[in-house]
């Protein structure tokens, strides 16, 4: 997967602000599936979310386990946070969820978005995949938290990865990981900064990719 025309950012711009304007439009394409559409309307079925769940545990069993290899990385240690691990609370709505034992899936997408983050040996590419998908589960993630808690009556049960106990107030710790990321641009050439974009555009290419794998399978109720 490789994004169409190569990011240029602007060099007044703050790294934060440039991954955000530069992958918006893939973001956009992301948010806008029809996987997610179900899911936020409430339409999605249980499997269907399991299915999502089983995904995910694919994508942060690799952003986990590379991030133990990069605290001490001059790049990427300003943002890892075991705060932020969401490995043990999918395994925990996994078990909520289906209490009998998820059922066995294939993912070639979830497969290979797994893969590029293992296999990246920048670490400003392993930045961009934290960044879209945390910072992704401290935004948005909330509101899906939500509408499932809502849609299935789970009065609290099976949503443990949308809760962020242990990082305090979200906005607060929000704005302090924008802070860091933009310390982590100051550190980098013009061309790194443009290759970390599209890093982040690539990952909202296999998210987008990842719903509409999904929506094959799962098309909603």
């Amino acid at each position: 997967m490789t994004t169409a025309t190569p990011a240029r950012t602007a060099p007044e711009d703050t790294l934060s602000a440039a991954m955000k304007k530069g992958s918006a439009i893939e973001h956009e394409q992301a948010e806008g599936s029809a996987f997610m559409s179900a899911l936020l309307d409430g339409r999605m079925d249980a499997d269907g979310y399991i299915a999502y769940l089983q995904r995910l545990r694919l994508v942060y069993e690799a952003l986990e386990s590379v991030a133990t290899t990069l605290v001490a990385d001059p790049i990427a240690s300003p943002i890892i946070d075991p705060a932020l691990d969401r490995l043990a609370t999918i395994d925990a709505d996994l078990a909520d969820w289906a209490p009998g034992g998820a059922p066995a899936f294939s993912s070639p997408v979830a497969t290979a978005y797994a893969e590029r983050i293992t296999e990246s040996t920048w670490s400003g590419a392993f930045v961009a995949h934290h960044y879209t998908r945390y910072l992704g589960d401290l935004s948005g993630g909330q509101a899906i938290g939500r509408i499932l808690d809502r849609s299935f009556h789970l009065d609290g049960a099976g949503i443990s990865f949308y809760a962020f106990d242990e990082v305090g107030k979200v906005k607060p710790y929000k704005d302090r990981y924008r802070d860091r990321l933009d310390a982590i641009g100051a550190t980098l050439s013009a061309a790194d900064r443009d290759r970390l974009v599209d890093e982040v555009r690539l990952a909202f290419g296999f998210n987008q990719s990842l719903f509409a794998e999904l929506s094959e399978l799962h098309p909603g109720r």
